[in-house]
């Protein structure tokens, strides 16, 4: 005898198709929340200054990254030969994110006829503060995501047995785009699982783990191969301290508890009461779970732990403060244990129901306001730099900047730190060629000289300065 629940083929089938109508409603939310929060950053979006390769398509300046960070994938995508606006590909970007929150809230929610929590899920994964971070980058890390959101989507659709068996080639292509995103489709088979077992629990840990150490092992065997070097040593710039014994990995243990702060702070959004919050609300939502649904809560602490491992690994092992956005999973995982509290408080009480789920509501418009917030930091840079782009459109290249970009007040409120994001911005409105005189002296020097030489000034010369 089958139910809703088990994996015959005839009963897959109807699953599939109840999630993907749950999924389109949830879907078309999640999109129309993304993009109301992306709003300030939507028509001309904020490109960080390592990201305009991607949106140039070209590969010469991520080349080292394929060495020092193990990003092949990404690398390809630089080889597409194809530019498309950056307003186009930060769009695209955001829907990939809404479709992989929405596929797994639904998945989470499973056969529930409960359609208002998935899409509060979704909504409470889309905003989250890490996924904003990233999307600064949205260029380069777009192949990425899109493996991931395909990934959680294919949950909806496929048996649970189809779906984990595509798990280790999603695992090596994701990490070789950005090294927690497997971690992400380990959360989406993680709360897809319907018959839950701690033997089941053991095997799909065991799948990621060797998928895990497949992918690093096949980036460390392709850096062999192209660059003679089997690891993926970091870039001079981390100022990395690479553990040699035990004495070195306990010495690196103050990154670990930095990297955890920054990602509490960041998230938090570096309010002390809302960091407060957020602790309180994870113990009461894991009482809840661990009451209702005590097997459910081990594997979705299971999937918190395994990634705070991973991370903390690397904090041990290359002396490195791992950034926040790098926690986007924990974020995930933290959401899905309040709904799912919410959820099973609603069917028990009145009271604590209708409480945790206007909490949970609470927490999508602080995280939606501050997230839109965060997307207006970015508009002076903008707007001030397109106006100098603009301004120069009818001038001889190159054009000469002086000055210290940094300086700028508009780069200081969009935390800009590379003086070539002037140079690449520039670029990408005016298509013109700037040189920076405080990085090259000499050559804005022998310009100046040129220009003089010949009696009349036949050159631009930029200005820009703290006022």
């Amino acid at each position: 005898m089958t139910n809703a629940l088990t994996l015959s083929g005839q009963s897959i089938d109807r699953v599939g198709r109840s999630q993907a109508l749950r999924l389109r409603p949830t879907l078309g939310v999640a999109i129309l929340a993304t993009l109301l929060m992306s709003l300030p950053n939507l028509l001309d979006p904020m490109v960080r200054h390592d990201d305009f390769p991607a949106l140039f398509s070209e590969p010469g300046p991520f080349w080292a990254k394929t060495l020092n960070e193990g990003r092949w994938v990404n690398y390809l995508w630089h080889l597409r030969g194809v530019v498309t606006p950056a307003w186009l590909n930060f769009a695209v970007y955001q829907l990939l994110w809404a479709s992989f929150a929405s596929a797994i809230a639904v998945a989470a929610i499973g056969q529930r006829d409960d359609k208002w929590y998935a899409t509060v899920l979704a909504l409470l994964v889309v905003t989250a503060h890490s996924a904003t971070a990233m999307s600064l980058w949205f260029n380069t890390l777009m192949p990425g995501l899109a493996l991931v959101a395909l990934y959680a989507v294919l949950g909806i659709f496929l048996s649970q047995r189809a779906h984990r068996t595509l798990l280790p080639p999603f695992v090596i292509l994701s990490f070789m785009a950005y090294t927690t995103y497997p971690l992400l489709l380990l959360a989406v088979c993680l709360v897809s699982t319907r018959k839950r077992s701690v033997a089941d629990l053991i095997g799909l840990i065991a799948l990621f783990t060797l998928s895990f150490a497949a992918a690093v092992l096949t980036v460390y065997t392709i850096n062999l191969q192209v660059h003679g070097i089997f690891g993926v040593p970091l870039a001079d710039w981390r100022n990395a301290l690479p553990a040699k014994d035990v004495a070195g990995l306990l010495s690196n243990l103050p990154f670990v508890l930095d990297s955890l702060r920054l990602f509490v702070a960041g998230t938090s959004y570096n309010i002390d009461v809302v960091a407060i919050f957020h602790l309180v609300v994870l113990s009461l939502s894991t009482l809840v779970m661990i009451r209702k649904a005590p097997l459910e809560t081990l594997y979705l602490y299971a999937g918190i732990l395994i990634g705070l491992a991973l991370v903390a690994a690397q904090n041990l092992k290359l002396g490195v403060i791992v950034p926040p956005r790098a926690f986007i999973f924990a974020w995930v995982f933290y959401v899905v244990l309040i709904v799912r509290a919410a959820q099973y408080l609603s069917q028990s009480s009145g009271f604590a129901g209708r409480a945790a789920r206007n909490l949970a509501l609470l927490m999508f418009a602080c995280h939606f306001l501050m997230n839109v917030d965060q997307y207006n930091y970015y508009r002076a840079w903008q707007n001030e730099t397109r106006a100098i782009a603009e301004n120069i459109a009818g001038a001889r290249e190159p054009v000469l900047i002086k000055g210290n970009v940094l300086e700028m007040p508009s780069a200081k409120a969009a935390f800009v730190q590379n003086n070539e994001a002037l140079l690449h911005r520039i670029r990408q409105v005016a298509n013109k060629q700037a040189i920076l005189c405080e990085a090259d002296p000499e050559s804005c020097e022998k310009i100046e000289a040129k220009w003089a030489s010949r009696g009349t000034e036949t050159g631009v010369i930029v200005e820009v300065n703290a006022n």
